[in-house]
């Protein structure tokens, strides 16, 4: 690397430090976001260790005495109360008996399945209605003399393969899309700043004059904001190995730990993933004419990193966005974190296509300062 890089590196590190605020909203998600994530893990893991009672409303208890005990002994509740859900369970005034001739009795559930806040508690409903009705079969079964099996003709036996590491790493799979996306959100600051900010401050045309080429120019700023980006992400993951420790995993069967290979592979896989996201930001920010345009067009840019990032943490993504930059090094990282094989084809074909992609951009950049539109806005 020349001095010439290495001075106009300085310079924009400098300047980028000076203004603290904008480097520290960068790195508010780095911080924030493994905070935000271990606080949806704990919600998440409470509601399936130990779900909240149900509490319902339930017209002619007495005649299923039986039934209402069932329920309640599964935490679903009779009140009338003010924290009863808008659910009404019906029992026909000969629910009793029809069960004691043996034959089908009305149960009647009346809710509203388009109120999302109640579709949880529906299923919920349904599935232990559903429990009591197959035990009641089989008593009824065994009370004429049959072996309820006669009616499981197949039995199905599952036997689950799954390592706790692989298990763990569904889990850390879906939090992997945040990190990698503080690599877009922590040096983007920097970059409008760098570009559209120093055109506003008419100091990009002054920076032009002096003995260095637009190459050097663009490097230099694709260095400085591509540091900041690696800052961000290690910086996550430093959160992360402290924050994860403190969720219950061992509730699941299973732990997560963001350990020192786990961050030592995403440094490196995100490193590329880094370059790409600073020759965009700056990209984009240069053809805007304005810092607030180029907040404006980076706002919707981000959405495909993201896009493609839930699209590989989820396992929604077509075989061909293997291949392709932030996807395919997630789904890699993924393999890598379950405890199987890299998938190193992979890897290094989208870790390539990133970088091209990326100097790409940075030749586009680099035409474009010699302009005169681009570098006065005009």
């Amino acid at each position: 690397m020349s001095n010439k890089i290495i001075t106009m590196l300085r310079k924009e590190l400098i300047d980028a430090a000076r203004d603290k605020r904008s480097v520290m909203a960068g790195l508010y998600y780095a911080m924030g976001a493994p905070l935000l994530m271990c606080g949806m893990f704990f919600m998440l893991i409470g509601q399936l260790t130990s779900p909240e009672d149900l509490n319902i409303n339930i017209d002619n208890p007495q005649g299923a005495p039986d039934l209402v005990k069932y329920l309640s002994s599964k935490g679903i509740n009779q009140t009338d109360g003010e924290n009863t859900k808008d659910i009404l369970l019906v029992i026909s005034d000969d629910y009793a008996s029809n069960m004691a001739k043996g034959i089908s009795a009305d149960v009647t559930l009346i809710a509203d399945a388009s109120n999302e806040k109640l579709q949880k508690s529906i299923r919920r409903l349904e599935k232990r209605l559903q429990a009591y009705s197959s035990e009641m079969g089989s008593l009824r079964l065994i009370a004429r003399g049959i072996d309820p099996r006669v009616m499981q003709p197949i039995k199905l036996n599952v036997e689950d393969q799954a390592t706790p590491d692989s298990k763990a790493g569904m889990i850390l799979g879906i939090a992997t899309m945040t990190m990698i996306y503080a690599v877009f959100i922590s040096g983007m600051n920097l970059a409008i700043d760098t570009s559209a900010g120093e055109r506003e401050r008419n100091s990009l045309a002054l920076l032009l004059s002096h003995p260095v080429s637009t190459g050097q120019i663009v490097l230099s700023k694709i260095l400085a904001v591509t540091i900041f980006a690696m800052i961000g992400l290690l910086l996550t993951l430093i959160v992360s190995k402290f924050a994860y420790s403190f969720v219950p995993w061992q509730e699941l069967g299973f732990s997560v730990s963001v350990n020192g290979s786990f961050i030592g592979m995403m440094m490196v896989i995100g490193l590329p993933v880094a370059i790409m996201a600073a020759c965009l930001q700056l990209f984009v920010s240069f053809m805007a004419k304005s810092f607030k345009e180029a907040q404006s067009y980076l706002t919707i840019v981000l959405i495909l990193p993201m896009m493609l990032a839930m699209a590989a943490s989820y396992d929604i993504a077509p075989d061909t966005l293997q291949w392709l930059p932030v996807s395919g090094q997630l789904q890699a990282l993924m393999e890598f974190i379950k405890g199987r094989e890299l998938p190193v084809v992979q890897l290094a074909v989208s870790s390539i296509t990133t970088l091209v992609i990326s100097a790409g951009l940075a030749m586009g950049m680099q035409k474009s300062l010699k302009s005169e539109k681009i570098v006065f806005g005009l």
